[in-house]
């Protein structure tokens, strides 16, 4: 029903868009749209570690997500950290995250030199703790600390 691909160039309008629904709805903030085009561009063009993927039905793109490497030395391995999950209210609880999920752990599985996959939710995200859980994962060891400008 859906397909994964790495996003390009092509889709630097739509990610942005992406991006500026998710501050607003999860966090109720409405972000630069310039100072998010530069971020997702730096992205596309390989100048952080960090890519974007998307999930797209028979419609087209539904949903998005960026994934960024962490080294873990207590592994001896790459954690992907899932970053900017997100997919449009109308496709939600149809399996479009489930598909980009299911992608990474996949690559996860295939490739000896990537041990886990992480990301973080909002702790008041209700909803998606519980898409989670479903999917085997957990919150049972860390909590999340930040310092941010």
């Amino acid at each position: 029903m859906f397909s994964i691909r790495r996003a390009n160039s092509d889709d630097l309008q739509l990610l942005v868009e992406f991006q500026m629904n998710m501050a607003v709805e999860s966090e109720g903030i409405h972000l630069n749209e310039n100072t998010i085009r530069l971020g997702v561009t730096a992205v596309l063009q390989n100048k952080v570690a960090a890519e974007y993927w998307l999930v797209a039905s028979h419609d087209g793109p539904v949903g998005m997500m960026m994934v960024v490497p962490e080294w873990s030395d207590w592994r001896n391995g790459t954690v992907l950290w899932m970053h900017s999950v997100y997919v449009v209210p109308e496709w939600r609880k149809c399996g479009a995250f489930a598909s980009m999920f299911d992608h990474l752990k996949s690559q996860v599985n295939q490739n000896a030199e990537l041990v886990g996959l992480r990301l973080y939710v909002d702790k008041r995200n209700y909803p998606a703790q519980e898409v989670y859980k479903r999917l085997g994962m957990s919150s049972d060891h860390y909590d999340l600390y930040e310092l941010m400008k």
